[in-house]
């Protein structure tokens, strides 16, 4: 079944939802810790936590945040936004993050990133692979680059990455459905790797289009703040297919 994994980025403290990456436009929705213990009390096993702030200063801001998602609850949480050194990448560890995903750092510093998969292993360490119009965009999103999405991925898997986040910035947000196709062309070329959707996700039944495409897991933000998929309808079809 594909894990369905709950995202909550974070500015100024407050959980927050952007469209297509743009800061200004930003809604907030309380409390950080209150929405994780409510993932967690419905049956959701796995967290997706950005800390929005570090990605546009380059470096984590919001690790008290996460020791608290950390201490009160049994999510698996993994980290992105601001992960740019070693110091980083042990504060966000000793914080309680089970796994961080790296997008800037892979593409600006690959010498940095690929000691993390060395010293961290795979298991630890995911690729963060934000595009829009199949190319590859960093630093919160702010700046695009001239990577092909597939060379990006390609490339890192023949490296080691066995884990990778795929967001289309176009689609995030919006709540008009996935890029499936692009994932299933993902899913073909690179079979053995761990596959996980983001992005444009706005009611259940994307999610089960995902699910049987054989996507390995899935982000949802918007959809669950704006109640386009009740908490509840989450837990059941984790509880019907588990």
């Amino acid at each position: 079944m594909i894990e369905i994994i709950p995202a909550i980025d974070v500015i100024n403290g407050k959980c927050v939802r952007l469209s297509q990456g743009d800061y200004t436009q930003k809604k907030e929705y309380g409390d950080p810790l209150d929405m994780a213990m409510k993932f967690e009390d419905h049956g959701i096993k796995r967290l997706h936590l950005v800390d929005l702030d570090g990605a546009r200063e380059k470096r984590v801001v919001n690790f008290r945040l996460l020791e608290k998602i950390a201490s009160r609850t049994r999510l698996v949480i993994d980290v992105g936004g601001g992960l740019r050194s070693d110091d980083d990448l042990h504060i966000v560890f000793e914080s309680g993050a089970h796994m961080v995903t790296g997008g800037s750092v892979a593409v600006k510093d690959r010498k940095l990133f690929l000691a993390w998969l060395r010293n961290y292993g795979q298991e630890r360490i995911i690729l963060g692979a934000d595009f829009r119009d199949g190319k590859i965009a960093v630093s919160g999103w702010e700046e695009e680059t001239d990577l092909g999405l597939m060379e990006f991925l390609t490339e890192y898997v023949e490296l080691g990455i066995s884990k990778a986040i795929c967001t289309d910035i176009a689609l995030d947000g919006m709540l008009e459905g996935p890029s499936i196709k692009k994932y299933i062309e993902i899913k073909s070329e690179l079979e053995t790797m761990e596959l996980i959707a983001s992005g444009g996700i706005g009611e259940m039944e994307q999610i089960v289009m995902l699910d049987e495409a054989g996507i390995d897991g899935v982000i949802v933000g918007k959809a669950i703040y704006e109640n386009r998929i009740p908490l509840k309808e989450l837990e059941n079809y984790i509880v019907k297919n588990s």
